[in-house]
Formats: structure tokens, C-alpha cells, sequence
């Protein structure tokens, strides 16, 4: 690329300018951002020309650090310029609240699980011991079966 003319760089610097108003208004193309790309794109200069050379400032160096600036201040100032710096925001929101849902989910279940494995061996342990009686009531042979109910009777006191 050779050297840029005053004229050149003038019409440029116009149209950085330009573009920054048009974006730090909001107004992102489809598939930009609020960035130093996008404001190259849309300014139709290089991106080259925002960034040291070396040694020597790029030609444009100075409306990228302007540009920049705006950006924090705009953002300081809670002006959302890129919509989807503040999709993102919300999408990182949303997703520490559901990792906390799925962690809160996660604390349930393990508490359910070791309930539900503590009954069972609570069951399983009195099955074992009514048995171990009926054993010995039927070895010791001094107890009597209660007749079962028939069927259709109802016990005394019952309101059915």
C-alpha cells in the first residue's frame, strides 16, 4: 500500500468518524460488532491502519483509541451499543442461575436417594424380624392364630 495522501487520509478520518457515530448509535450491521473490525468494515479503510507499525503509530491509531474510549463511556454509562455484548450478559446470567438450579436439583436428589436407600434397609430389616418372630411363634407353639374377617363383616365401632 503505498502513502496516503492528505486528501486521502482526511476523506478516511471522515468516514471513521462517521462509521463510530453510526455504531456507537446502535446501528451494528448483521454479523458486526461494536469493534475495531466492524468500524474498519464500515468505514471501508483497513484495519491495519488502527494499530502500531513498528515503531509508528498507525495512520488511524488515534480514532481507535477515540473509538475505544467511547465505547468504555458508553458502557460506563450503561448504553448498551452492542446488542449482543448485553445478550451475553443475560445468556452468563442465565446460565449461573440454571447451574445453581441444576446444583440445588443435584443436592435433592442425592437426599432423596440416601432416604430412599435408608428406608429400604429399614424395611428390609423389619421384614426380617417380623419372620424371626413368626418363627418363634410358631416354635414355641403357645399362641393362637386370630380367625381371619370375613368377608362383607365390619369390626365393631366402625362407621361403615
Amino acid at each position: 500500500m503505498g502513502r496516503l495522501t492528505a486528501e486521502t487520509r482526511a476523506r478516511n478520518e471522515a468516514a471513521i468518524r462517521a462509521a463510530m457515530d453510526r455504531l456507537l448509535a446502535g446501528a451494528i450491521p448483521p454479523g458486526g460488532g461494536c469493534d475495531l473490525k466492524t468500524l474498519a468494515a464500515e468505514a471501508g479503510v483497513t484495519r491495519t491502519g488502527f494499530y502500531l507499525k513498528g515503531e509508528r503509530p498507525g495512520p488511524y491509531q488515534h480514532l481507535a483509541e477515540e473509538f475505544e474510549r467511547r465505547v468504555k463511556e458508553a458502557q460506563a454509562a450503561g448504553i448498551v451499543t452492542d446488542p449482543r455484548a448485553s445478550q451475553i450478559e443475560r445468556l452468563k446470567t442465565q446460565v449461573a442461575e440454571l447451574k445453581e438450579r441444576v446444583a440445588e436439583r443435584d443436592a435433592d436428589l442425592a437426599e432423596l436417594t440416601a432416604f430412599k436407600s435408608l428406608a429400604i434397609s429399614r424395611l428390609a430389616a423389619q421384614h426380617e424380624e417380623i419372620e424371626q418372630l413368626r418363627k418363634q411363634a410358631a416354635a414355641a407353639g403357645n399362641v393362637r392364630r386370630l380367625p381371619a374377617a370375613r368377608p362383607g363383616s365390619a369390626p365393631f365401632g366402625s362407621c361403615s
